[in-house]
């Protein structure tokens, strides 16, 4: 569309009209907004990716979560499709060869069971403590490796860890040390 000095007219009219009235342009520009969020969202996916290894959606969608980008699974489906991202045996990895995408010969031979912050990085929620006890709440199905992973690197402060499909329950010795190790579950969820 050509414009034309009718046109800028009526939109300077216009925008003096709205502000006199008190009302703000910000509903005018609304599809902007979303559009500059996309490509936030899309940055933050890039750099995620780059960067660390990103083994499934649901780890993508909690780091972005964390990053402050609460998205559903299928938005989050449309960013990977837009993004062209390709999914190996190690993770995502952007279109041009870039991220953790890439198989070793050392990751092939190395068979030990992922550390407690990797599990607690791809399947925790949160953390709380309940006297002597802590509970960490996981995605539908986490409890298990979470609570795996912990037995395997037998913390001296943990006495037992019992765990259902989203939650695990680990029982500390004393109040004292289950206030210790909730903190280190803490810094894990917000690393």
């Amino acid at each position: 569309m050509k414009w034309c000095g009718k046109h800028l007219a009526y939109l300077y009219n216009s925008v003096v009209y709205l502000c006199k009235r008190g009302r703000s342009l910000e509903p005018r520009f609304r599809f902007a907004r979303k559009k500059s969020m996309k490509v936030q969202r899309h940055n933050a996916i890039r750099d995620l990716i780059g960067h660390s290894a990103v083994a499934s959606q649901d780890e993508l969608r909690r780091k972005l979560r964390r990053r402050g980008f609460a998205v559903t699974q299928a938005t989050l489906s449309r960013d990977i499709h837009e993004l062209r991202l390709s999914k190996g045996p190690s993770g995502y990895a952007l279109p041009n060869g870039n991220g953790h995408s890439h198989v070793t010969a050392a990751d092939l031979e190395d068979d030990t069971p992922p550390t407690v912050a990797e599990t607690i990085e791809s399947f925790g929620l949160r953390v709380r403590q309940a006297m002597n006890q802590v509970i960490i709440r996981t995605v539908m199905g986490g409890a298990q490796p979470v609570a795996a992973s912990l037995d395997y690197e037998e913390w001296p402060d943990v006495v037992g860890t019992i765990a259902g499909d989203d939650t695990v329950l680990v029982i500390c010795a004393d109040h004292r040390k289950a206030s210790d190790v909730e903190s280190r579950f803490r810094t894990m969820l917000e690393s």
